[in-house]
């Protein structure tokens, strides 16, 4: 993949992952534009990131994204990467039943939802321009879960098997897609948990994470899994249930709370 003078789509990029994605891109001569449900969050980006794009969308909404879609195809019509990495996290006890349905299942609304909406709603813009891709932003834990986030681990294996159909549908096409795996990385996602939930964990820094995304896909590396993530990926290959019980340590915490 070419890196330079691309014009980028990516959601969620008012901050952690994404904010880092659009800041490098920047340096790198493309035009970037970051969606976001928060306008005011997406005007601090804006602030800081200087010559970048804003537009306020919700990707867990259809009508929203189509409303995304009207836009961009017209303002921007050489899009020719989307980024999909709009997610969210959280820690849930499947024993309490506390949680309403949609509150149960938004990881899902979001994470998984969001991402098929958007692609399906903006592959026939990428087909018509040059050095095109699609970016799933999935985890580590989509090859293994953490038990005390049952959804979120739920919603980026689905990710996983999803971006693996996908690649294969677009084999007749000049459409890349790619997957990025992060590990545990220093963003706002991780901000709720506990310290105890994080033992042994190596946190990336975000700037390091997504240098290597870019290099990943400038080699037209399909699967980015920098950090640890490449060692989940290996542990849940050859070592499943003893990587699994390690990180199911946690519920046990959680139950005595």
């Amino acid at each position: 993949m070419n890196l330079n003078e691309n014009t980028i789509l990516i959601t969620g990029g008012s901050s952690g992952i994404g904010f880092e994605m659009a800041k490098q891109f920047l340096v790198a001569n493309n035009k970037v534009i970051i969606t976001g449900r928060n306008m005011e969050k997406l005007e601090k980006a804006k602030q800081k990131l200087g010559n970048v794009e804003i537009i306020q969308s919700d990707i867990s909404k259809p009508d929203s994204i189509k409303k995304l879609y009207a836009q961009v195809s017209k303002e921007y019509p050489k899009l020719n990467i989307l980024i999909n990495n709009a997610g969210i996290m959280s820690t849930i006890n499947l024993q309490d039943h506390k949680l309403p349905a949609h509150e149960l299942t938004k990881e899902i609304d979001i994470n998984v939802n969001g991402t098929i909406w958007m692609n399906d709603t903006f592959l026939p813009l990428l087909k018509k321009n040059k050095n095109a891709a699609t970016v799933t932003v999935s985890s580590g834990l989509a090859f293994v879960p953490l038990p005390i986030s049952p959804i979120y681990c739920a919603s980026k294996a689905a990710l996983h098997s999803y971006t693996l159909s996908l690649r294969a549908q677009l084999k007749n096409t000049d459409v890349k897609a790619f997957e990025l795996a992060p590990p545990a990385t220093e963003t706002e996602l991780l901000a709720d948990f506990d310290e105890e939930d994080m033992k042994g964990t190596t946190m990336m820094t975000v700037q390091a994470m997504v240098a290597d995304f870019m290099k990943g896909l400038s080699n037209n590396k399909y699967e980015i899994c920098p950090g640890q993530s490449s060692q989940l990926r290996f542990m849940s290959r050859f070592f499943p249930n003893f990587i699994l019980k390690q990180l199911s340590k946690t519920v046990d915490r959680m139950h005595k709370s």
